[in-house]
């Protein structure tokens, strides 16, 4: 289980996601300057890790994984797959929801079949960026039961990094302690009393348009030439 730090209980709303990165940006000050890689969840996510990026002047790309929904519980992840097709199931979740042989590799297949075209997308614009001996920041503008960051840890981990560092905006704190046994550290701004839903802390969360995912893309794709 990897260390866990909780900044505050409150369940004050951020402004913005922007604003959600800025504060978890001061809170990993000690990564700058290191082999580091802030890495965004699809959609809300890349907005969280772009202002990481700029705060602390790393690199920034995104982390493709869909993760494998357990049968008649879709919200719980039994693995993951990965954008380049690898996946990995978690075996003692897997067995534990009757997640047998057949179900997983049609659940494979379906993941696999949602994400070819996302990456396909995204990856002719930004290529991906190599994890290896990488500290390695995942980030997303909050959860709600962790599957989805589950899932990208679980993909991240594969590529072999330095570390993983869960940052997160918000989240239940059952969430985060699920998660916390995947990832060396977790840094979580906001754990609140009572969690219903992810829009209710912020002011501002409009629906992310894949043309904005894909103008932040692009902007970086001309930064990493300029490199």
């Amino acid at each position: 289980m990897g260390t866990v730090k909780i900044i505050s209980r409150s369940g004050e709303a951020f402004a913005s996601r922007d604003q959600a990165g800025k504060l978890l940006a001061s809170h990993l000050t000690k990564f700058r300057g290191q082999n580091a890689v802030v890495l965004g969840i699809p959609r809300g996510g890349v907005f969280v890790a772009v202002r990481i990026a700029q705060e602390l002047n790393m690199d920034f790309d995104v982390v493709l994984s869909h993760k494998l929904g357990a049968p008649y519980s879709p919200e719980l992840a039994i693995g993951a797959v990965c954008e380049d097709g690898t996946f990995f199931v978690n075996k003692e979740i897997a067995s534990q929801t009757d997640a047998d042989e057949n179900y997983i590799q049609i659940e494979k297949a379906r993941q696999l079949q949602r994400m070819t075209d996302r990456v396909k997308q995204y990856r002719e614009i930004l290529p991906k960026l190599d994890l290896r001996g990488k500290v390695v920041i995942i980030t997303d503008d909050g959860i709600a039961t962790g599957a989805s960051m589950q899932a990208a840890a679980w993909a991240v981990k594969r590529e072999n990094p330095l570390k993983i560092v869960l940052a997160i905006p918000v989240g239940p704190q059952d969430s985060i302690m699920d998660i916390s046994k995947d990832a060396d550290e977790i840094v979580c701004l906001r754990v609140p009393p009572y969690f219903a839903a992810l829009s209710q802390f912020y002011l501002e969360f409009e629906q992310v348009e894949d043309s904005a995912l894909l103008e932040i893309l692009e902007q970086y794709k001309n930064k990493r030439v300029k490199k």
